[in-house]
């Protein structure tokens, strides 16, 4: 969320250069690679606004299958959340960050190599989720994990920050010789 110097991105044909940072982080969410928690409770880390009941709470907390985490835990959404979330583990932090954009409601959903530092099995609920609550919003995912994206509706494979492919994950795995092909290859 910095100034471009060149080039710009629209977003249903609106230059996000010209909406108010404010409203655009409004309607956006982002799950970084190295997940982010703040000091305070479950509570303002999954609604800061303090804008949705609890029961929307503990829905977004089963949708990120974090609910028994945090019914086991004696204070429940009222449990606090050390510095940076070091209480959960990375995997907890990041399915949090997922049911924190499951609250905010937001249109796309942004995934920076999420997945990247946590374990397989962790990857494969995260993916899972995302699949169920988020079919009707826009997902960007951004992997170096090839299987992070092979459910995905369309793929965008990038060299050296040009775009060199550009489709289905079907259609390019038809491809024999084609970037993504070996790079599915490559992971096997």
């Amino acid at each position: 969320m910095i100034d471009m110097f060149e080039g710009k991105i629209c977003i249903d044909g609106v230059d996000i250069s010209r909406v108010p940072l404010t409203l655009l982080r409004s309607r956006l969410s982002i799950i970084p690679q190295d997940p982010v928690l703040f000091s305070g409770t479950i509570r303002f880390n999954l609604d800061p606004e303090d804008k949705v009941s609890d029961w929307e709470l503990w829905r977004s907390l089963e949708i990120a299958q974090l609910k028994s985490v945090v019914t086991e835990l004696p204070n429940q959404l009222d449990e606090m959340v050390t510095e940076g979330g070091e209480n959960f583990s990375v995997g907890q932090r990041q399915l949090f960050c997922l049911a924190r954009a499951f609250v905010r409601k937001s249109r796309i959903l942004i995934m920076d190599e999420a997945t990247a530092s946590i374990d397989m099995e962790t990857d494969a609920i995260l993916q899972d989720v995302i699949k169920t609550a988020f079919r009707d919003r826009t997902v960007l995912t951004i992997a170096h994990r090839i299987a992070t994206i092979l459910n995905s509706d369309r793929i965008l494979v990038l060299d050296q920050g040009k775009l060199m492919e550009n489709d289905s994950p079907e259609n390019l795995l038809k491809k024999p010789d084609g970037l993504f092909t070996s790079l599915v290859k490559a992971n096997k």
